[in-house]
């Protein structure tokens, strides 16, 4: 089942317990844990246990809950917000379901999932921030793993963080609404006030926020180059995703795939610019002067590129016109397509003893009469990532073993590194010419050769030269970078 068509069953939502009572059924364990859970909450607990076990009874000493010392009955869920079935016994469970859904309350039964009504999540608690994972009972493991996951990656001064945005919040909507207001809150948790509420000086924090309100000085826009990876949005750097999350505008190639395009803030600015071979929209200089115009008007914009910007990205040219145009960037690597094709067949592009360089070229730099200096460090054992090489494979074949390069070199291919879709084929340099009639290859192709190739593992590949279109239809090739 495809992602857009997974449906949640239970949909998360956040119910408000403030001074509401909330009934937990049980004597022992699982009554103890519902407690400890609803403790961090402003509810009033209402436990009903008429032989609590010991444990219980120091909780409800300790927090002082309130404590129906009696055998259950339906008249002690009156008015509670929401309910708990937690005494291990099915039929007195079922009980206090049956009556929680006739009285209109909302009910949980503690590892009997049939009969919920909601569940309770893994918490993570930072309030007034509260991150709820669940997985509608059938996973409760993983959701206690996820929770300790996303607890460590959270500041223990969130909570208080959030604590004082809201005593912000009417004087930030006073703001003019869009760029002014969303460049506000993003100074506040990113800037000044949050590093004052990390080091622990509330007041500090409160005086930046002030000034944050008060400032007239104009945004400054900023643009950052960020490698998009070969296609798979999982490869993508955590600082290209929080650079995402801050855009104004999101400017990007025509192989970036939607669902990395789409990891960026919803009311974004979406601008396709092309850049795919034959079929270039914009003209890079469109693109330079789209990204000054967009700088200059006080945005923050990422610029996606396929795989590396630096690598067959022109990302010179688009850094040159910045730097022309006073404007600010920044450049956030990606994962180029020569690694992930690597990876894709378990590929050592170094290999003690056999290779100790690389080379990463296009098929375009062998047009010329003269052969390129990487062609010489081939023939004495480098490994060569060749990018947009599929139409020209004969002519790099034909010139790397003119120049003495043997024809049993070893060569992987990879259309669509990285992605579900990729395929992988392998050969040596004498079949390399086959992959120009490869009529059936539609994406980009990456292509690797080498003596550290023999190293790849290709058992779940094509033989290269197994297949040979007689007829060739004109395929747009894309740059995975």
């Amino acid at each position: 089942m495809s992602p857009a068509n997974l449906k949640l069953n239970a949909f998360p939502v956040f119910l408000r317990v403030e001074g509401e009572a909330v009934a937990i059924v049980g004597n022992g364990g699982e009554a103890l844990a519902k407690a400890r859970l609803l403790s961090q909450s402003s509810a009033v607990l209402r436990i009903i246990a008429d032989d609590a076990e010991a444990e219980l009874r120091d909780f409800i000493a300790t927090t002082g809950a309130v404590h129906v010392d009696a055998a259950y009955d339906a008249v002690h869920l009156e008015g509670a917000a929401m309910a708990f079935a937690a005494s291990g016994d099915e039929s007195l469970d079922r009980r206090v379901v049956e009556d929680a859904r006739r009285l209109g309350i909302p009910v949980n039964a503690v590892d009997r999932p049939e009969l919920c009504d909601f569940f309770t999540p893994a918490l993570v608690n930072r309030a007034p921030v509260a991150i709820a994972i669940g997985t509608e009972g059938a996973g409760p493991v993983l959701a206690q793993m996820l929770r300790v996951r996303i607890d460590r990656m959270l500041s223990p001064s969130l909570g208080r963080l959030a604590a004082l945005a809201a005593s912000f919040r009417a004087a930030a909507e006073r703001l003019p609404k869009g760029n002014r207001r969303r460049r506000f809150w993003s100074d506040f948790f990113a800037g000044a006030p949050a590093k004052a509420i990390e080091a622990g000086a509330f007041a500090e924090a409160r005086d930046a926020a002030i000034d944050l309100l008060a400032s007239d000085k104009p945004a400054e826009g900023r643009i950052a180059l960020v490698g998009a990876g070969p296609g798979a949005e999982d490869l993508l750097t955590l600082r290209a995703h929080r650079l995402l999350m801050e855009a104004d505008a999101i400017v990007y190639d025509a192989l970036v795939p939607e669902a990395i395009v789409a990891m960026g803030r919803r009311d974004a600015e979406r601008l396709p610019v092309g850049k795919r071979k034959g079929c270039h929209s914009k003209s890079q200089e469109e693109i330079n002067a789209l990204l000054i115009e967009l700088g200059r008007s006080g945005k923050r914009v990422v610029r996606l590129k396929s795989g590396d910007p630096l690598v067959f990205g022109r990302a010179g040219e688009e850094m040159a016109a910045l730097r022309d145009a006073g404007i600010a960037y920044e450049v956030v690597p990606g994962v180029t397509a020569a690694f992930a094709a690597a990876a894709d067949f378990e590929l050592p592009l170094t290999l003690r003893g056999v290779s100790s360089s690389m080379v990463f070229t296009t098929g375009h730099d062998l047009k010329g009469n003269s052969l390129p200096d990487w062609a010489k460090l081939a023939i004495s054992g480098a490994t060569v990532a060749v990018y947009m090489g599929r139409s020209v494979a004969a002519e790099v074949a034909g010139r790397l073993i003119e120049a003495g390069l043997s024809p049993d070199t070893a060569v992987a291919v990879v259309e669509n590194a990285s992605l579900g879709t990729r395929r992988r084929f392998h050969g040596t340099l004498a079949d390399l010419p086959s992959l120009e009639g490869r009529a059936d290859l539609t994406g980009p192709v990456m292509t690797i050769i080498g003596d550290a190739v023999a190293g790849a593992n290709f058992e779940r590949s094509e033989p290269l030269a197994a297949r040979k279109c007689e007829e060739t239809a004109p395929v747009a090739e894309g740059v995975q970078q």
